[in-house]
């Protein structure tokens, strides 16, 4: 019986063997169709391989399949008798870390693939910095083409330390490190004969038993109005209902809550669930609530508990991606997209950028560029009921606009989201 759904990530750099990775998970979980494999060995077949290319299950672009390499990011749906996966296969190259930043954006668990006879290289660090940015509750470390250094433990073990030694000073204290080849798929689905001083999970195993997030009813509610659902029918001559999916917590009927960012309080009347009447919801169910009093709500409003309600401010604080090719500058005039809300806003400030080299925030460098991590500091138009993203993911999130072409510039994390770094000790070079 399936349990739940748990929702992942793949990064990496380039050549890292990440979509190879997940066309093995797919293929040994026997999640491909017939036809989709057929399909694979045809194509491998033209580029002259004896063996299917499993890459090829992801690398859906024909860019992608021509290059060898992946270019957006690639979502993928398997099963097994014990839970749900929704996969995001990302790209590795350094242009296109921002669809990383998408597809982790998500994510309760990133599996992070480094080649054994690299180690860990620059875009590695940027993919660390990045699940710890984000908040993404597992790390995975898979140290890929072991069959490539003879299946060495003190390969494996060297890779792990520096890694996990630079993802502790992000942070990010709980990784599972996990030697494997994608390619014959040792460990991957079932245990490697040829790496038996391994004795944890293959990737799967962890996959199937990591504790998935739970959309807890211990955090405040948080329910950003999308939509005010009034019929105005014959059966329905008074429903007045304010429909939006659940981002945190829990709302329950009786409950007194505030909207936002007007400050009414009201009480919550009835909950509508797939046209159902409820008396509880939780986080990742749309709803439709019905309130006691006929209050000025309307989409971009915030509906919270009246007891635990986020401060409003016009003066937000965020460490950023930047995604696009135009560079964020002081002064830069943009638009504010906060859940169902969107402001016009200007950025007053860029304290800081991250230098993944050491960790260090390399002081007020004037404007961030594609794939910079920085600090930022922004003054909207309108307040905002903006939680700390340590303590909601969804409504401590933001993203900047382009207000001239609709372009998405910046995804942004309100508060204090990456623990506050400490340099990565010295690699040592082998004896």
């Amino acid at each position: 019986m399936v349990v739940d759904t748990l929702r992942l990530a793949t990064a990496g750099s380039v050549d890292d063997g990440k979509s190879t990775l997940v066309g093995r998970l797919l293929h040994d979980s026997r999640s491909v169709l017939a036809d989709q494999l057929e399909a694979v060995e045809h194509a491998s077949r033209s580029r002259g391989q004896d063996t299917p290319d499993l890459a090829l299950l992801t690398d859906g672009l024909r860019a992608e399949r021509e290059q060898g390499i992946t270019i957006d990011v690639a979502y993928r749906y398997f099963a097994t008798p014990r839970r749900r996966f929704i996969l995001a296969d990302t790209p590795g190259h350094v242009q296109y870390t921002r669809n990383m930043v998408t597809g982790a954006s998500t994510a309760e668990l990133t599996v992070i693939l480094v080649d054994a006879r690299n180690g860990v290289v620059e875009q590695t660090r940027r993919h660390v910095a990045i699940a710890a940015l984000l908040r993404v509750p597992h790390v995975v470390l898979a140290v890929n083409k072991m069959d490539l250094v003879g299946h060495q433990e003190n390969v494996f073990a060297a890779v792990a330390e520096e890694f996990t030694a630079y993802a502790a000073g992000l942070g990010v204290t709980e990784v599972t490190a996990v030697p494997i080849s994608a390619l014959v798929g040792d460990n991957v689905v079932e245990p490697s004969p040829r790496m038996d001083w391994y004795g944890g999970p293959t990737v799967l195993e962890h996959l199937e038993t990591v504790p998935g997030q739970q959309h807890a009813a211990d955090g405040p509610a948080r329910l950003p109005v999308q939509y005010v659902i009034r019929p105005q029918t014959a059966e329905h001559p008074d429903y007045r209902g304010y429909a939006g999916r659940i981002a945190a917590g829990s709302l329950r009927v009786g409950e007194q809550v505030t909207v936002l960012p007007s400050g009414l309080t009201t009480r919550v009347t009835g909950i509508d669930l797939l046209g159902e009447r409820v008396d509880a919801a939780w986080a990742g169910q749309s709803v439709t609530v019905l309130l006691a009093d006929d209050l000025d709500v309307s989409r971009g409003d915030l509906i919270v508990p009246g007891t635990d309600a986020p401060a409003t401010t016009r003066d937000v604080e965020a460490t950023v991606c930047h995604v696009a090719d135009r560079p964020l500058t002081v002064g830069h005039r943009v638009l504010v997209k906060h859940g169902t809300r969107t402001v016009q806003a200007i950025v007053s400030d860029i304290p800081s950028r991250l230098t993944l080299g050491d960790l260090s925030p390399y002081p007020h460098p004037g404007r961030l560029v594609a794939n910079d991590i920085g600090r930022v500091r922004i003054r909207t138009a309108e307040p905002l009921p903006v939680d700390a993203y340590a303590d909601s993911r969804g409504t401590g999130s933001f993203l900047l606009i382009d207000p001239a072409d609709g372009t998405t510039l910046t995804a942004g994390m309100a508060g204090d989201t990456l623990v506050a770094p400490r340099p990565a000790p010295p690699r040592t070079p082998d004896a």
